[in-house]
């Protein structure tokens, strides 16, 4: 938000620079203070949240680097230093997108260096995390002025090649993430129906599929009426292979040697692949160039806007979904994000043979937190205890001491996510930013540039639903393949 309002400020170099700065370090920073003072919010998800709005914000200023009106204003703010002009084929503003989605991807690559082995808010380096909104703002911003002092030639390989690589890695990571999000969401319906016996669950879990199947269908048959004419063999064929692997896969979820080897595998699963890899199917052909009269959307007037901006919206999603499911779950760093509550009379802190605490106390928070975590020990109290009584504590010494009033920590007992895997995969969000972006652009067009209007875009899209089968495939054949392996 800080960003979008110094948009009109640009036209005063001196005054619009300062309150360019200014405003955008107030943007995730109150998103963050924000989500800290509402009850609803927990440290750990207010945190979240900042960090994907900084990104939608850098996202949006990418997105502005290729239109002439940016290149313009840039050159103005450089004090004409920069020339941003094309030469043949290459645009600059190609280069302009990968140096601001550089340089917030080297601010991701820090902040996981700095975090590595972080456990819970009782380490120092919790606070690089969760705070430091300001100094975190100015030092990205930073790396943006700095990245314009980095040669071009740099910026033209890293977008051929690195940023491409790590954006395939992101694409793979999200299908992944959402072939595990279709077993978990059918996995913990089925484990509260067999616990609570609940009626409203089943119908939840049989409504949700059969809405799931309908859409999978419904967006098929659009596709067909409106994206695959006379001539348009490309979409044709996509939809097709779309249909049929749909069909195949759900056959294949029902099986009885699949049921007998997982038995919780059904069609809960395979709707939700369906409707995703539907979807994307449906984003491809409709995102397509018209060079072939076979996208009517872009020929119909008042759509174009509209699909640029409802685009961009689920392109954020995705990102934000991704980040946040790969940093809850500690993929690839095998972290877990349980509490690890030290245990009292333990041989390794002291030898003792017994949990009865043998320290006096030193202040009447100690003897607190020291009584919570015995009958924590002893079983009397959930673990969670603690993380209450460290939140009442931090509050007490923001009243008696700093005056610092600070929202509830959620992590004082350990991390809900890992640091380093989060802005990991951040970093891979901003390669992925920085491709769809810049990825076979059309240079010479006039207006707002259209954000994944390309073949490349709409063949990676129609991949991965493949890809996404494949993954979800493997997932219900692997059981029977390996049953070892696989604790059914």
């Amino acid at each position: 938000m800080g960003a979008l309002l110094s948009l009109p400020l640009l036209a005063v170099p001196s005054m619009g620079t300062l309150m360019s700065f200014g405003a955008s370090c107030c943007g995730a920073a109150a998103c963050s203070a924000i989500c800290n003072q509402c009850g609803i919010f927990k440290s750990s998800m207010a945190t979240r949240i900042a960090y994907a709005f900084l990104l939608l914000v850098n996202s949006i200023v990418s997105w502005l680097m290729l239109t002439p009106w940016a290149l313009k204003k840039l050159e103005h703010l450089t004090l004409d230093y920069v020339n941003i002009s094309c030469q043949g084929k290459q645009c600059y503003g190609y280069v302009a997108v990968q140096r601001v989605n550089f340089a917030l991807g080297l601010f991701h690559f820090i902040l996981a260096i700095l975090l590595l082995g972080v456990k819970s808010s009782r380490d120092g380096r919790a606070s690089l995390q969760n705070g430091y909104w300001g100094p975190k703002i100015i030092v990205w911003i930073a790396f943006v002025v700095l990245t314009f002092f980095i040669p071009e030639t740099f910026f033209q390989v890293w977008g051929q090649y690195i940023a491409l690589a790590g954006a395939m890695l992101f694409v793979l990571l999200g299908l992944i993430l959402l072939v595990d999000l279709a077993h978990t969401w059918a996995e913990y319906c089925l484990d509260k129906i067999e616990t609570t016996d609940s009626r409203g669950w089943r119908v939840l879990l049989i409504g949700s599929t059969l809405g799931m199947f309908t859409a999978s269908f419904a967006m098929t048959i659009i596709m067909y009426i409106f994206f695959a004419q006379s001539g348009c063999a490309m979409n044709q064929a996509a939809i097709t292979i779309n249909l049929l692997v749909l069909l195949l896969i759900t056959a294949v979820s029902v099986h009885p040697t699949v049921q007998e080897y997982n038995p919780k595998a059904g069609l809960a699963q395979a709707a939700m692949v369906a409707v995703y890899c539907t979807y994307l199917t449906m984003s491809a052909v409709s995102m397509e160039p018209d060079d072939q009269h076979c996208n009517p959307l872009i020929r119909a007037s008042g759509t174009r806007t509209a699909s640029i901006v409802l685009g961009a919206i689920v392109t954020m999603l995705t990102i934000a979904y991704t980040t946040t499911r790969a940093a809850t779950q500690g993929i690839a760093l095998g972290t877990n994000a349980s509490h690890a509550y030290s245990k009292l009379g333990s041989d390794e802190e002291g030898g003792n043979e017994h949990s009865l605490i043998d320290q006096q106390p030193t202040s009447r928070r100690q003897m607190r937190a020291e009584a919570l975590r015995a009958a924590v020990e002893a079983g009397s109290l959930p673990a969670n205890a603690l993380d209450d009584s460290d939140s009442d504590s931090d509050d007490e010494d923001s009243d008696s001491g700093n005056g610092r009033r600070r929202g509830k920590d959620d992590e004082r007992g350990g991390t809900q996510y890992n640091y380093s895997l989060f802005h990991f995969i951040f970093l891979l969000a901003t390669t992925w930013v920085a491709t769809l972006l810049t990825q076979n652009i059309d240079y010479e067009a006039e207006g707002v540039a259209a954000v994944g209007r390309t073949y490349w875009a709409s063949w990676v899209k129609i991949v991965s639903s493949w890809v996404c089968y494949a993954i979800y495939g493997w997932s219900l054949l692997a059981p029977v393949v390996m049953p070892g392996r696989f604790g059914y």
